[in-house]
């Protein structure tokens, strides 16, 4: 949320006018940085793939690829510095690399076959010299990267034990068309792919679990939300012609999305049946709610009201309808989500009408806050990475314009995703 006159991250009341539209926990939070004396990650040797000859630029590509994925993980140092890999001696490679302090060895091997590539990715236990990981994959040109970081994805899970997120995506609204559209684009920054021609206003897209995006637009000169179907290629209404429908999140079975409507006398929260049509409205004060999300398990939301005054974030459980705040004193708060474990909301803040808005944690008790950006331009959207590791944002930070960043979920190490023309609004992470 913002100030009363751009409510609900400055979507709400600019909506109602027509107007430009945008708008006892654990508490162990990822470190992302490893402070000095920290116990060094385990080293994990990268040679360069063997391929044949029509497969060399594509081999580097994939190794290429994958080195950038394990390097953003920050499970392993990544090494190149040592043995060539050799197949055929295998042993002599793994024994020359434990002379490097390697704990895993990585290698590749690419063959094309028109039109298809080939690509063998093995990983080795440097101390046991046994085979860990093995996998084959195959595909055209095009499918390059997204196989390499399938592969990296699988590799972390199967050293770690935890999901990786090289295969994941981004989407978010754009304006460099002089419409705002949405656009997606991978977790790297790299692929990206415009996915609505409304010519108009379209804005917060909400990833669900099987992939559809769904989000709100202006296609029918009517706030209205939409779902786009990425393995069909097709966008098709949802919720339409009812007034103002701002799309807030998709519930974790799929079944189901949260969303604010303008339908009664107070903008509140209603959740949408996807299987049968069914409305029902889980608010009803006299007061402006919106920006509502899931928890992972499905059985509370996360939203925004001014019902105490200033914009503030509160906490519903749906059986129930029992609501209680986490905030009580900023002067503008907006656009929570619920982290992936269930243990915090993130939220963007405003302490008062003379400060930026910042990014903020807050666990479920609401006697934990912990601030992750300051001094930093305007800091929006927050939305968390699959892993709960990463948070990506809209920030001003370079030349005041509005671009897509992602930090660790400490608030460290913030850098810009991609360089887009025009701005970046409400950016979400798939799953």
């Amino acid at each position: 949320m913002r100030k009363i006159a751009k409510f609900l991250p400055a979507v709400l009341l600019t909506a109602l006018c027509a107007g430009a539209l945008f708008a006892a926990p654990k508490t162990d939070v990822y470190i992302g940085i490893t402070s000095a004396g920290a116990k060094r990650l385990p080293v994990i040797a990268m040679p360069a793939f063997t391929s044949q000859d029509e497969a060399a630029s594509a081999a580097q590509e994939v190794h290429d690829t994958l080195r950038a994925d394990m390097l953003y993980g920050r499970y392993f140092e990544v090494s190149e510095d040592g043995p060539a890999y050799d197949a055929q001696n295998i042993k002599e490679t793994i024994s020359g690399w434990a002379k490097q302090r390697a704990a895993y060895l990585l290698v590749g091997d690419i063959s094309y076959e028109q039109p298809y590539y080939t690509i063998k990715i093995y990983v080795y236990d440097v101390t046991t010299q046994a085979p860990v990981f093995a996998k084959a994959f195959k595909g055209n040109q095009a499918s390059l990267r997204r196989l390499a970081h399938i592969a990296a994805d699988q590799i972390i899970q199967t050293l770690t034990g935890r999901r990786g997120i090289a295969d994941t995506k981004i989407a978010f609204a754009n304006n460099s068309t002089r419409h705002k559209e949405i656009y997606v684009v991978d977790y790297d920054g790299q692929n990206l792919k415009k996915l609505t021609n409304d010519r108009s206003i379209a804005l917060l897209p909400r990833w669900s679990k099987d992939g559809r995006i769904y989000y709100t637009t202006y296609r029918y000169k009517n706030p209205d939300i939409f779902a786009i179907d990425l393995k069909a290629g097709k966008i098709a209404p949802v919720i339409i012609r009812g007034g103002l429908s701002l799309i807030g999140g998709v519930s974790p079975d799929g079944k189901a999305l949260v969303f604010t409507s303008s339908k009664g006398p107070n903008p509140s929260i209603y959740i949408y049946n996807l299987e049968t049509g069914e409305k029902k409205q889980i608010t009803n004060r006299q007061s402006v709610d919106g920006s509502p999300s899931y928890s992972p398990d499905g059985k509370y939301i996360t939203f925004v009201s001014n019902r105490a005054g200033n914009p503030q974030i509160y906490v519903m459980e749906l059986a129930t309808g029992q609501t209680r705040p986490l905030t009580r004193t900023f002067n503008w708060s907006d656009s929570p989500q619920w982290s992936p474990t269930g243990e915090w909301i993130v939220f963007a803040g405003r302490e008062s009408p003379y400060h930026p808005f910042d990014i903020f944690l807050v666990d479920l008790t609401g006697t934990q806050l912990r601030r992750l950006t300051t001094d930093a331009g305007s800091n929006e959207d927050p939305t968390w990475s699959p892993d709960g590791r990463f948070i990506a944002f809209t920030s001003t930070r370079e030349g005041g314009k509005r671009k897509l960043y992602v930090m660790d979920a400490d608030g460290s190490a913030p850098h810009l995703v991609a360089d887009l023309p025009g701005e970046t609004f409400t950016p979400h992470w798939s799953f």
